[in-house]
Order: structure tokens, then C-alpha cells, then sequence
């Protein structure tokens, strides 16, 4: 049941408690995550004209955002596990807001991929930083819920862009929009050292609320080695599954704008309303994904029961994309890619929330920035390959859409081979001096 919270406080705040305020700070950082993200991908017609890459060019300037996004993903869970979220991921937003703007600067191809480099090394800490957030801030049975809830800033950053991004360019110049949407992560950073602190030190949680904050039982008091991580098949569950499954939704960032282009001749001013479309079912997904299992395991629901079969139900929801690019109907096309981005959507804010169910709150970050590598690094692969593919074919999207509508199938079974029950890894006597 909801803890009481002391009346000095505001009434909000009598019913919900400060933690979803926390959740409120994450769910803004991932909407400019994405929304300087996916500048790129919308003005990515447009560029092509103007600077003159071919397909696979753009697929190696995509790359080289994954590329850094990679390496960084080890280091920020990493820092983060060691500094704390308030440090590590105002840090980080400093440092992928100022390589937002940078794209502004760029004229050839390789300036480009010096930008993406540059925002993938900074955009690399939101996961690892919300997610042990959220250990931190909230019981085992909210988790699922406020993954979602932050996990749906991504759709809304993908829906910003579409709105923004073209006025912008249209009335001012690409450059513009790069600066003004990079800039935005220097007003989150205001707020974030204004309204965060951790739990226990914050003055706006009540006892009562920090009591249902740390109601789940009390994670075992080892100090890993960062690498002995490896040994566990729960980090390998988590990794795979992040390795087949996230190059997916950088395909519909990347890409997507592409592939309207190319099959149904949709131009920059004509974006928005598919893109939003999109993006709100992502949205809704995000949401309703956490919710489903969250939900079931209140109900009484064995925590690996509720969030396998929400995952199994996502997984099952993507596979109709395959038919998305032999559509002759664009909002046919369209509505297949929603339906798919929405579930992937639900799949991810589960499949974050299986790192806080394996293993202690202090060791999340880590174990997300290993996952988050090994997504990094299939998103290299992935998005490489579909630029040489479409050169080859002449823009044939239909292997990648083959992909994207049985990748999730695959890692559920991976993560059901190596952890069937989501056990807690075994840590107990991994304790470094």
C-alpha cells in the first residue's frame, strides 16, 4: 500500500510521493535523449542533397554514434556505480548537449560522424543512470511502471523532432535546429541539480515514503569487480537479449524517415504526422508494457512470470512489421511500424527492469552499461549493413523488416535458456578488498 506522507508537504505529494518526481526527471532527460537523437535521422534527406553522402556514408556516420555509444556504455555504468546518478548524469548531459550543437559546424561526411561520435559518448549514460535511479528510488512491484513511464521520454523526443525540427530547418536553416535542440539539455541540468538528491538524504521524503522505497529485502553487502560481471548468465541473458533487439528501434530512428522517402516520396514538411503517429503508439507501449507486468506481479504474479509474459506479449506484437515494406499504402506501412515500435517499447522498459530483479541496486548500472554496449555494438553491425544493403538493392528494405519482426522472439528464447526464473545472481562472495 502507498506509504502516508507528511502534511507539511504539497497535497501532490500526500498521494504520490516525491519518487515520481524523480521519475518526472528522467522521463524529461530521455525526451531530449531522443530528440537531439533523432535530429539527424529526420534532416537525413535533406543532407544527403545538400552535403552529398551516398547510403552507405550515412550508414557509417550512424555507425560511428554507435560506435561511441559502445565504449561509453562500459565506462558510464561504470562512473555512475561509482560517483552517483546527481554527478554522472549531469556530466553526461553536458557532454552530449554540447555534441548536439556541434553537428551545426559540420560540412563533410567525416564532421558528421565526429558529432555523432561525440553525442554517442554522452547520450550513453541516460539508460544506465535512469535505470539505477529507479532501483533507488523505487520497490521491486513500481519498477516495470517507472521504467515505462521514463521510457516513454524516448517517443515523445521522437515526436518533438518531427514538429521541431522541420519548421525549424524550413524557416531558420538545418544548422538552427541542431542548436536549438541541443540546447535543451542545458535547461534539464538546472533542474536536476535543483530537485535531485538521493533518497535518503532528501528532505522532501517523508519517512514513510523512504520506508516503501526500501521495502524489498536488503541487497547483499559485496563490492564486485566490474568484470567478474561476466561470469553471471544473468548479465548474458540481458546483454544478448540487448544485443538483438536495440539496433531495432535505431532502424526506426535512423531509417525510418528514409524509407518513407524512398517507397511513398514523403518529403521533410510531410514528416511529422506518420513520424508522431508512430511515436504516440510507441509512447502508449512504453507505458502499457510496464504497467502489464507490474500489474501481474501485484496480483501475486511470480516476478519472472509477470515481466516474461509482457515480453512475450510484445514479442509477439512485432512480427507484423515484416509485411511494412511491400505495403503499397503508406499509413498501412506506417501503422505496421507503430505497432512494432509501440511493443518494442514495452519489451524494453521490461527487459531494463530484469537488471534490478538479478542483481543488488548498486551493481545495476554496471550490469545495464555491459547491455547497453552489447546494443551498441549490434546497432553497429545492423546499421552498417542496412546501409550496404540498400546500395546494393537499390533501397530493398525488406531484409531489415525481416529482422526487426523476428529479433524478439529469438531473445526471449536466449533470455528463457539463461535465465528462466530471473534468479538473483549469486554475489554473495565476490567481495573485493
Amino acid at each position: 500500500m502507498q506509504p502516508e506522507i507528511i502534511q507539511s508537504r504539497p497535497a501532490w505529494l500526500k498521494w504520490w510521493g516525491y519518487r515520481w518526481v524523480v521519475c518526472a526527471l528522467l522521463f524529461f532527460a530521455t525526451v531530449i535523449n531522443y530528440t537531439d537523437r533523432q535530429v539527424l535521422g529526420i534532416l537525413a534527406p535533406t543532407l544527403q542533397h545538400e552535403i552529398g553522402w551516398s547510403e552507405s556514408e550515412y550508414g557509417l556516420i550512424v555507425t560511428a554514434f554507435s560506435t561511441a555509444y559502445a565504449i561509453a556504455f562500459l565506462v558510464w555504468g561504470n562512473v555512475i556505480d561509482k560517483v552517483g546518478t546527481r554527478v554522472g548524469f549531469g556530466a553526461a548531459i553536458i557532454i552530449w548537449s554540447l555534441a548536439a550543437m556541434a553537428h551545426a559546424l559540420a560540412k563533410t561526411p567525416f564532421g558528421f560522424g565526429l558529432a555523432r561520435f561525440g553525442l554517442g559518448l554522452g547520450e550513453a549514460a541516460n539508460f544506465p543512470a535512469s535505470i539505477k535511479t529507479v532501483a533507488e528510488w523505487f520497490p521491486k512491484k513500481e519498477r516495470a511502471l517507472a521504467t515505462g513511464i521514463f521510457n516513454g521520454g524516448a517517443n515523445i523526443g521522437a515526436i518533438v523532432a518531427p514538429l521541431a525540427v522541420p519548421w525549424l530547418t524550413i524557416n531558420y536553416g538545418w544548422q538552427e535546429a541542431f542548436i536549438v535542440t541541443g540546447g535543451l539539455g542545458f535547461l534539464w541540468l538546472v533542474f536536476w541539480l535543483l530537485l535531485y538528491r538521493p533518497a535518503a538524504e532528501h528532505h522532501r521524503v517523508s519517512k514513510a515514503e523512504l520506508e516503501y522505497i526500501m521495502s524489498d529485502p536488503i541487497d547483499p553487502p559485496a563490492k564486485v569487480k566490474w568484470s567478474s560481471l561476466l561470469k553471471h548468465k544473468q548479465t548474458w541473458a540481458f546483454a544478448v537479449a540487448k544485443f538483438m533487439t536495440d539496433p531495432i528501434w535505431w532502424f526506426y530512428l535512423y531509417w525510418l524517415p528514409k524509407f518513407l522517402y524512398a517507397e511513398h516520396g514523403i518529403q521533410l514538411g510531410q514528416l511529422a504526422l506518420p513520424l508522431i503517429a508512430v511515436y504516440i503508439l510507441a509512447d502508449a507501449g512504453s507505458i502499457a508494457g510496464g504497467w502489464l507486468s507490474s500489474r501481474l506481479i501485484k496480483k501475486g504474479w511470480a516476478v519472472h512470470r509477470g515481466r516474461k509474459t509482457a515480453m512475450m506479449t510484445c514479442a509477439l506484437a512485432v512480427v507484423p512489421v515484416v509485411f511494412a515494406s511491400i505495403m503499397t499504402d503508406m499509413w498501412v506501412a506506417v501503422g505496421l511500424v507503430a505497432l512494432a515500435a509501440s511493443a518494442h517499447q514495452g519489451w524494453s522498459a521490461n527487459l531494463f527492469t530484469t537488471t534490478s530483479d538479478m542483481f543488488p541496486r548498486k551493481l545495476v548500472g554496471s550490469v545495464v552499461g555491459i547491455g547497453g554496449f552489447a546494443g551498441a555494438v549490434g546497432g553497429m553491425i545492423f546499421q552498417t549493413t542496412t546501409g550496404y544493403i540498400l546500395q546494393w538493392t537499390d533501397n530493398n528494405y525488406l531484409p531489415m523488416f525481416i529482422v526487426c519482426g523476428v529479433a524478439y522472439l529469438g531473445a526471449l528464447g536466449v533470455i528463457q535458456f539463461l535465465a528462466p526464473h530471473l534468479e538473483p545472481a549469486k554475489i554473495e562472495n565476490e567481495v573485493v578488498a
